[in-house]
């Protein structure tokens, strides 16, 4: 049975701290506490909303982080605002990324990506790394109003393959949604890249990697 791989995008296939990157000499010193900042405000909002059953789309969520972090961190020229939105839509994807996802491909995996971004944010981002034409899917919240780790948003996978939850295999560099997807029935891998500890005892993941390369040793069946 063909193999079905679905991928988080932001965090695991591509930089969330690359838009910072790209500027990091203007952006000056305090340029890395801007990011972690934006990065958690972005998903913060993910949450709160969901919790109070309102939406509104990610990059809608994404602007308004970045002006909180600017806000935060008054030391970063808030003219940089434009080009770090900008470099967002762009973001750089890891070193691994193309390479792994290319060498599944060649083995006949399905591939697909699942993620809070929007439609757009995420063919831009595909489309930066050169990766549209490997994957099966790239699949958007948008689609049901609601995010990660909603039950609703990994649904998004089975009902789109038409195939069983513990058919696909989850890579994701965000614990919680590992949690998430291992609650739906997923078996997921965590991407712990920077060597976090572990968390959500009750909710496992198949198996932690440092990185995506890992996965081809892995080759996990359906």
């Amino acid at each position: 049975m063909q193999s079905t791989y679905v991928f988080d995008a932001y965090g695991t296939l591509f930089d969330v701290h690359a838009a910072i990157a790209h500027h990091r000499a203007a952006a000056g010193p305090d340029a890395e506490r801007c990011s972690e900042i934006w990065r958690t405000k972005q998903l913060e909002y993910t949450w709160t909303l969901t919790l109070a059953g309102r939406y509104a789309d990610f990059w809608t969520l994404t602007v308004e982080a970045l002006d909180y972090a600017l806000a935060r961190v008054p030391t970063v020229n808030r003219a940089l605002r434009p080009q770090l939105l900008d470099a967002y839509l762009r973001l750089t994807a890891f070193p691994d990324a193309r390479a792994t996802v290319a060498e599944l491909k060649a083995r006949d995996a399905r591939l697909a990506i699942l993620s809070n971004g929007t439609p757009h944010m995420l063919s831009r981002a595909v489309e930066a790394a050169a990766m549209t034409a490997l994957f099966d899917a790239v699949l958007s919240v948008d689609a049901i109003r609601a995010y990660k780790p909603r039950p609703e948003v990994y649904a998004l996978v089975t009902d789109h393959f038409g195939i069983r939850a513990e058919q696909v295999v989850f890579v994701s560099s965000n614990r919680w949604d590992v949690m998430g997807a291992a609650s739906f029935g997923f078996r997921p891998l965590w991407l712990n890249r920077a060597a976090l500890p572990n968390e959500y005892a009750d909710f496992a993941p198949l198996q932690e990697v440092s990185g995506l390369a890992a996965l081809t040793d892995l080759m996990l069946g359906s």
